[in-house]
C-alpha cells in the first residue's frame, strides 16, 4: 500500500485582505465573472433595471478575445455558461437575497463570435410563494446573449435557491440578526 501525503495548496489561500470580516462585495472582488481584481476574469459590468419589481433585468455589453476561444473564432461553451450564470445571479441582489445556482439549462442556438460587441441580458421570471404566502426559496431566471442587431445567439434558464439567512450568518458571510 502506497501512502500519499497531501500538502496544502499554498496558491489557494485566503488573502490577508479577507482575514477580517469583509462585505459580500469585497469578497466578490475576485469573482471570475465580474470581479475587478481578478486579472484572468471577464470583468463584466452590469446595469440593473429595477423600476418594475416583477420584471427585473440585468444587462452587460461585452466583447471577448482569443483567451476565451472554443471553436476557432468563437467563444467556448463553458465560458458561455459562465456568462449566463453570472448574468442571472445579478438578479438576486435586487431581490435582496443571496442565492446559489441549482440548475441551468442552455440552448446554444448559433456560434457566439469572438472580437465582436455582444449583449448579455438576464430577466427575473418568478419567485413562487409558499402555501403561507411567504416568498419561496426558488428563483427562476432567464438570460440571452445577443448580437447588437438583436439576433439571439444563445439562451439559458436557471433555477436559483435562496440561501437561508441563518446559514449565511453561521458561515460568517453576513452578520447575525439581533
Amino acid at each position: 500500500m502506497i501512502k500519499t501525503q497531501t500538502k496544502p495548496d499554498t496558491n489557494r489561500h485566503t488573502p490577508v485582505s479577507l482575514a477580517s470580516t469583509p462585505t459580500i462585495d469585497e469578497r466578490a472582488n475576485h469573482c471570475f465573472g465580474c470581479g475587478p481584481a481578478n486579472p484572468q476574469g471577464l470583468h463584466l459590468v452590469f446595469t440593473t433595471e429595477t423600476t418594475n419589481p416583477d420584471a427585473i433585468t440585468a444587462t452587460s455589453h461585452f466583447q471577448l478575445d482569443r483567451m476565451h476561444e472554443g471553436p476557432p473564432g468563437h467563444i467556448h461553451g463553458g465560458i458561455i455558461a459562465t456568462l449566463f450564470d453570472e448574468a442571472m445571479s445579478k438578479l438576486n441582489r435586487p431581490l435582496n437575497v443571496l442565492a446559489m445556482t441549482r440548475n441551468m439549462e442552455i440552448d446554444y442556438l448559433r456560434p457566439v463570435p469572438l472580437y465582436k460587441p455582444l449583449v448579455l441580458i438576464s430577466r427575473h421570471l418568478s419567485r413562487p410563494a409558499n402555501a403561507d404566502g411567504v416568498p419561496g426559496r426558488k428563483l427562476f431566471h432567464q438570460a440571452e446573449i445577443q448580437h447588437p442587431d438583436g439576433t439571439v445567439l444563445a439562451r439559458a434558464k436557471g433555477l436559483f435557491i435562496v440561501v437561508d439567512e441563518k446559514l449565511l450568518a453561521l458561515a460568517g458571510i453576513t452578520q447575525p440578526e439581533t
